[in-house]
């Protein structure tokens, strides 16, 4: 979320252990990258290209990622991997991963959409309820999901232009917040538009949480990477691992940690792309920064 706002997948959890949800896309001018079977160790396989000319680079498995959507900031020298707003440069010298909200409408941005794409329950748009301030766009229909990944898809390319290596698209999971009127299909559908245009762009895509569906989006969407809130902490970095091998770059929150971050780092199912930051992903200089790596 643009301006400040962090930690969106894990803080927005509602009871379940696992954000539920699951949903992509892609025409089929882009084929899925490889199978995801399940296996533990299982590599992924390269993602295919688009019509740009520019190649697909994956992140660089184990490298040390920070996560920085409250405010960008010069990262350490040992980090490798920087995800950032879309309204923010990309890190030069890092693998830089580039924060679309996707299914839901960014703070600020309402006025933006026109209403027909904006869920409807009793003539109001339907707001996501831990996030107030964002409306679920309607993907029902695949007219609407054509005309939300029409207006998406310029903020894709608007990543690439900037020198962004990849995307992550938040809010897959949506649909479970529309009370029925909205389906898993449907999300899946819309997401493998965002893809398509990512990878048409030159850019990987990325899942963003969505543990149990891990295998789903993979396989029917294309999605080249994980990025995940929490994994550790809520016991499902093994989902993760077990399709995207190596290419899962997970973010603790000091304010949940269920035992030290060290010990996390040394369980068996721990990705080795892992950073501890401050639920709000405040920058260096404030109070409440947190950043450990393992």
């Amino acid at each position: 979320m643009r301006g400040g706002a962090p930690g969106r997948g894990r803080w927005r959890r509602r009871g379940s252990a696992l954000a539920a949800a699951g949903m992509l896309l892609l025409l089929a001018a882009c084929a899925p990258s490889g199978g995801a079977d399940g296996a533990g160790d299982a590599e992924p396989s390269a993602p295919a290209v688009g019509s740009s000319a520019r190649s697909i680079a994956l992140p660089p498995a184990g490298a040390l990622p920070d996560y920085q959507l409250g405010g960008a900031y010069e990262p350490m020298e040992e980090v490798g991997i920087v995800a950032r707003d879309r309204s923010a440069p990309p890190a030069e010298g890092r693998y830089s991963i580039c924060y679309v909200n996707g299914f839901q409408t960014q703070p600020g941005e309402l006025q933006d959409w026109p209403a027909e794409l904006l869920l409807q329950r009793d003539g109001a748009p339907v707001f996501d309820p831990d996030w107030p301030d964002e409306a679920l766009l309607d993907h029902s229909t695949p007219e609407r999901r054509e005309a939300i990944a029409a207006i998406v898809a310029p903020w894709i390319a608007g990543c690439a232009a900037a020198g962004y290596d990849a995307v992550e698209f938040d809010n897959l999971d949506s649909y479970t917040r529309s009370h029925g009127a909205l389906a898993l299909d449907g999300a899946v559908e819309l997401a493998r538009l965002l893809v398509a245009a990512a990878h048409d762009a030159g850019l990987a895509a990325g899942q963003k949480n969505a543990a149990e569906d891990a295998a789903a989006l993979r396989e029917r969407a294309g999605f080249d990477f994980a990025v995940t809130e929490e994994c550790a902490a809520y016991e499902e970095c093994g989902a993760y691992t077990a399709v995207y091998g190596d290419q899962v770059i997970d973010i603790e929150y000091r304010d949940e940690l269920p035992l030290p971050f060290a010990e996390l780092c040394r369980a068996p199912s721990a990705p080795r792309s892992m950073v501890l930051r401050d639920r709000q992903l405040t920058v260096p200089g404030d109070a409440a920064y947190v950043f450990e790596a393992c």
